[in-house]
């Protein structure tokens, strides 16, 4: 069964940087494509930041040159560095795995009907 577990997630003041991470347990399947979604209280939950099988990465505007999403395969464990965080990047933030399809890792990250989603982990940046 496939799990998805993230950790890293913290109370930080504006300007501060945070690394969250996901280890992904039973499955080795690295043509998977991966992602961090994040929902505030109240807003519906949204792409962050995503990964496909060949690295290509997809940023939404609102983190693009702050945000940086990796992952090792070697260990299946994804990470989303986040630089300059602001109060509006307060939120819980989820990590997420979909199977391969036609579908650029852009296009992926505009849906939430990925297959397998990882509890969340909460960050909270005060101004």
């Amino acid at each position: 069964q496939v799990q998805l577990a993230e950790s890293g997630g913290n109370s930080v003041q504006a300007g501060g940087s945070l690394r969250l991470s996901c280890e992904v347990s039973g499955w080795t399947d690295q043509s998977y494509c991966m992602g961090w979604f994040r929902q505030a209280p109240g807003k519906e939950r949204e792409g962050v930041a995503g990964i496909d099988s060949n690295g290509m990465t997809s940023y939404a505007d609102s983190v693009k040159g702050r945000f940086i999403i990796s992952k090792d395969n070697t260990k299946n464990i994804l990470y989303l560095q986040m630089n300059s965080l602001k109060p509006d990047d307060t939120a819980m933030y989820y990590c997420a795995a979909d199977r391969p399809s036609a579908l650029p890792v852009q296009l992926k990250l505009l849906t939430t009907t990925w297959d397998y989603w990882g509890q969340g982990t909460q960050v909270t940046v005060s101004s």
